[in-house]
C-alpha cells in the first residue's frame, strides 16, 4: 500500500506503492524499507492530500 523510504540522516519518506520519489534532487540518498506493517492515519492522509508524505528527523527532534 505504501512504500518507506530512508535517507542516510534517517528523514523519512512516505509515497503509495510503486510512485517514484517525488523529490528529483533527493532521489539518490533514499533507501526503501524492506517491509512496512501499517503506517498511521496522519501519514495515510497526508499521502492522499499532497502523494507523499516527508519528517525530517531534525524536526522532530526539535520538538
Amino acid at each position: 500500500m505504501f512504500d518507506v523510504y530512508l535517507n542516510t540522516r534517517r528523514d523519512l519518506l512516505v509515497v503509495r506503492n510503486g510512485l517514484p520519489i517525488p523529490l528529483p534532487d533527493a532521489s539518490g540518498r533514499w533507501h526503501k524499507k524492506k517491509k512496512v506493517a501499517s503506517v498511521s492515519e496522519n501519514i495515510k492522509l497526508a499521502v492522499q492530500r499532497q502523494g507523499y508524505y516527508l519528517r525530517k528527523l531534525t524536526d522532530f527532534k526539535k520538538r
